[in-house]
């Protein structure tokens, strides 16, 4: 029998091939442009697992992994399928984790509901391969060993990893793109640009700059983050006004200790709105700023122009999609 223990501790119950593995679960067999489509369908469905298979550049065109059963799932996972053709395979809701699908045809292939945790996806081609509703998981295979070289101090080899993620996430957003998947596109996209930042140097100014976009706005796909932002503004210069004094219309607006608690809320209330009109750049004329308060005014009014037009350009950005 093949000595192949699964993680569930069963072993494989297929014949050894001759060097105590079998024909699937032996590395050294050449598989290279062998049809087994039909057989390593059969085999899944019959009830072996299929777990660690090495099938590197065999000809899997066509496979039919789909259950009909809702309730079993057929699984895929660790296996080696390194330079596979898998053109049009329908590998509905099979569990792909951790398998190597490095420069696989996937061409037209439906992975619909497929769980691809911990691939290798390096070089996948995935030209019309329906990708909807895939479990990707949190982190990706070369995310997760760029951050493993990081935390080593391996910055090359960290750089390396990040180079390759960055390249998997930029095929992803592609075919995300083409089939009109624009919000599994922006999550990409966001993922794409994070590791890329990841290889800059760590005190540069571009990488500093790439982190303030990110947390702005989502590298331009999270417009909630631009409000956010806004508000954050919006009290804090409400704060500073209430604490330093503005000049309302008929009275001096400032925090006093000797008010009463429902007084300087009403101040508060009054440096809150002085803050969104200044923010949104209006000035009713009603409030005026005097003394420390007059920067303050123009530092909130640039940030505030600044900030509406930026939620201006994300928001068209998503809605144009």
């Amino acid at each position: 029998m093949c000595l192949y223990q699964f993680d569930d501790g069963e072993q494989c119950l297929l014949e050894d091939a001759g060097k105590g593995l079998c024909f699937w679960h032996d590395p050294t067999v050449d598989k290279k442009g062998k049809e087994l489509g039909d057989e390593l369908s059969q085999l899944v469905k019959s009830g072996h697992k299929m777990e660690g298979a090495c099938l590197a550049f065999a000809n899997l065109n066509d496979l039919d992994l789909v259950s009909r059963d809702k309730n079993i799932r057929y699984s895929l996972a660790k296996a080696d399928l390194y330079h596979c053709q898998l053109q049009h395979a329908h590998l509905y809701n099979v569990n792909l984790s951790n398998a190597s699908l490095m420069k696989a045809d996937c061409t037209g292939s439906n992975f619909h509901y497929a769980d691809l945790t911990g691939a290798n996806l390096l070089g996948t081609k995935l030209d019309d391969a329906k990708i909807e509703h895939v479990h990707w998981g949190d982190h990706f295979y070369h995310e997760t060993l760029g951050a493993q070289a990081k935390e080593q101090k391996d910055i090359e080899q960290a750089n390396m990893y990040f180079s390759q993620a960055e390249e998997v996430f930029r095929n992803l957003r592609k075919t995300s793109e083409i089939h009109g998947l624009f919000d599994i596109a922006g999550h990409f996209f966001i993922k794409e640009m994070v590791v890329r930042r990841e290889q800059l140097p760590l005190y540069s100014l571009h990488r500093f700059a790439s982190k303030m976009v990110d947390i702005f706005c989502g590298y331009g796909e999270r417009p909630l983050r631009v409000v956010m932002f806004s508000l954050i503004v919006i009290l804090f210069f409400a704060l500073m006004y209430w604490m330093v004094g503005i000049e309302g219309p008929d009275h001096f607006i400032q925090i006093n200790s000797k008010h009463s608690i429902e007084e300087n809320a009403s101040e508060l209330l009054n440096s809150v709105y002085f803050s969104v009109v200044t923010f949104t750049t209006l000035g009713y004329g009603d409030i005026v700023p005097i003394g420390v308060s007059r920067l303050l005014a123009a530092i909130e009014a640039f940030v505030g122009s600044f900030t509406i037009a930026l939620f201006v350009v994300v928001f068209v950005k998503k809605m144009t999609r």
